[in-house]
């Protein structure tokens, strides 16, 4: 299994960015995808989870009506929407996938793709 994320990148406070993580080796259906994130110095940490079996969505609460996730199944790429980002979103983001239906998933990881938001 191979996850490749892209999209990354300098964005002003207030600005949006769209990343994307294309997957090889793993499909969506029935299965559990998430985004984290780990800014310097702190933990990583879980931003979203979506298991594709039943529908379940996790935010964290920092993101909540700014991040959306979503996936084209056709070409086994899940994405990350990020609006109105602040400088606190300033973080190396990673994509991961699991098989079956819990958050967070943890088996497979991309390598991660850096955004950094001005203030």
């Amino acid at each position: 299994v191979q996850l490749v994320e892209s999209g990354g990148g300098l964005v002003q406070a207030g600005g949006s960015l769209r990343l994307s993580c294309a997957a090889s080796g793993f499909t969506f259906d029935a299965n559990t995808i998430g985004w984290f994130r780990q800014a310097p110095g702190k933990p990583r940490e879980e931003v979203m989870c979506f298991s594709t079996s039943d529908g379940r969505l996790y935010h964290a609460e920092s993101v909540k009506g700014r991040f959306t996730i979503s996936s084209d199944n056709a070409k086994n790429t899940v994405y990350l929407q990020m609006n109105n980002l602040k400088p606190e979103d300033t973080a190396v983001y990673y994509c991961a996938v699991d098989y079956g239906s819990s958050c967070p998933p943890t088996r497979f990881w991309g390598q991660g793709t850096q955004v950094t938001v001005s203030s």
